[in-house]
């Protein structure tokens, strides 16, 4: 592997019990880990007799926006919101909404969008512009969440939730996390040999958890999709891409990605850690109390892994694909000026902010990690505070999927890495043109 620049950066580490403490759940793009389906999904929940607007959400993480919402009833006796709780995955979730909107029953007034669905949904014409609000959430609310909720530089949505991924690392095996992707290489390659177990465990089947992978390995290197304008793809400049392609094809090469790789999702990988066969694993933060053993979950790590931010490729700073939720205002909705306030005040109110840190969602609004009493959401603030956001195109649905194709086949031998990137090059110009 080419000899890359080893420059220090500053590096926040958090031990795992006390992540464990903060109890973060997992926000795959963003729902539910893989196999978990929530109770309820696609009914309402029954908050109000008389609501005035509905918010549609994703049945995840139930408990803690029945809470936000509750807290707004309190608060809004006479303008109450019920919740109508989507499917578990981000695919029937965005064709509920679609379904909503294309056929014009308006039955939505809010709609909770998955980040990267921010320029489809408003390139279509269903989201109500709110850029007149960007002074009410910038400063207040994550930089990168803020990025993840506007199309062609203007906002379309604002932020709600937020998630950001962890190397977890064996502290067993491995003294101090690594700042560099060579250096997380060599490091588990030669502990994974000394313990006869794999040295890395990520997200490697096909599918939007490898475009994640593959993003944060592209952004290290200095790579950026799209031009500042979001008018063209950038992906072909410098050899951010084919850095990140590279170090993916020789850790599969050489056995330093787990055999399985190629199939991992969330859980697979956790599993792995979990059982102690890994030295290295790349996952959100739900995985942490599991790893613990709590609730009488079986660990072979337990007290022998901690977290680190994800390493570059120049030992500078570090990146993660930002997860989370935004709250938008439909097109159809009769009671707008209603979602507006909504919306506004899920962004910035710091006690709904501070309902869902306290049920394990994390909040976009910066003060809830810069004012939090336990340092490990401050250590997650940091993280989200450099966290990027997949561009929130139009098309990002039908890109995700070449995407997701032309990595998995380039890292496996199975297509030329030029030819790749390619493809993935002009998917991306499309990307910006309406579906």
């Amino acid at each position: 592997m080419a000899e890359l620049s080893r420059h220090r950066r500053h590096a926040v580490r958090a031990g795992a019990a006390g992540v464990a403490a903060l109890g973060l759940t997992l926000a795959t793009a963003c729902g539910t880990p893989p196999g978990d389906k929530p109770e309820g999904a696609g009914e309402t929940a029954g908050l109000a007799e008389d609501p005035q607007f509905v918010w549609a959400v994703t049945g995840a993480d139930r408990q803690v926006h029945e809470s936000v919402a509750r807290l707004w009833n309190e608060r809004n006796p006479d303008q109450q919101v019920d919740i109508f709780f989507l499917a578990p995955t981000a695919d029937e979730q965005r064709r509920a909404m679609f379904q909503d909107l294309q056929s014009q029953a308006g039955e939505f007034d809010v709609l909770g969008l998955d980040v990267i669905w921010t320029g489809e949904f408003a390139d279509f014409g269903y989201l109500e512009r709110l850029e007149d609000l960007r002074g009410e959430v910038e400063g207040v609310s994550l930089e990168g969440a803020i990025d993840s909720a506007q199309w062609q530089q203007e906002l379309y949505a604002l932020p709600y939730s937020s998630n950001g991924a962890f190397l977890y690392y064996r502290t067993d095996l491995i003294d101090e996390p690594p700042t560099t992707w060579e250096e997380l290489y060599e490091t588990g390659t030669e502990a994974a040999q000394e313990a006869g177990i794999s040295g890395y465990v990520g997200q490697g089947d096909q599918y939007e958890g490898l475009v994640v992978n593959f993003l944060e390995l592209y952004w290290s290197a200095g790579g950026q999709l799209f031009d500042d304008d979001q008018q063209q793809s950038t992906l072909l400049e410098g050899d951010a891409a084919a850095t990140a392609l590279d170090f993916m094809t020789e850790a599969y090469d050489s056995g330093f990605y787990a055999e399985g790789f190629d199939s991992m999702v969330e859980d697979d990988a956790r599993a792995l850690f979990q059982a102690g066969e890994a030295v290295y694993m790349r996952n959100w933060p739900y995985a942490i109390p599991l790893l613990e053993g709590e609730d009488g979950e079986e660990s072979a790590v337990v007290g022998n892994f901690a977290v680190a931010p994800l390493p570059t490729f120049t030992g500078e700073g570090t990146t993660s694909a930002l997860g989370g939720l935004n709250n938008a205002v439909s097109t159809l909705s009769e009671n707008k000026d209603l979602a507006r306030e909504f919306v506004l005040w899920a962004a910035t109110d710091p006690e709904a902010q501070d309902v869902m840190a306290s049920q394990s969602l994390p909040p976009t609004m910066q003060s809830a990690y810069e004012d939090a009493e336990d340092p490990n959401l401050e250590v997650l603030g940091e993280i989200l505070a450099d966290a990027q956001a997949r561009p929130p195109v139009p098309g990002y649905n039908s890109m995700s999927l070449d995407m997701q194709e032309s990595v998995h086949a380039a890292y496996l031998g199975q297509e030329d890495p030029r030819e790749a990137l390619e493809a993935m090059d002009q998917s991306a110009n499309e990307a910006l043109e309406q579906e």
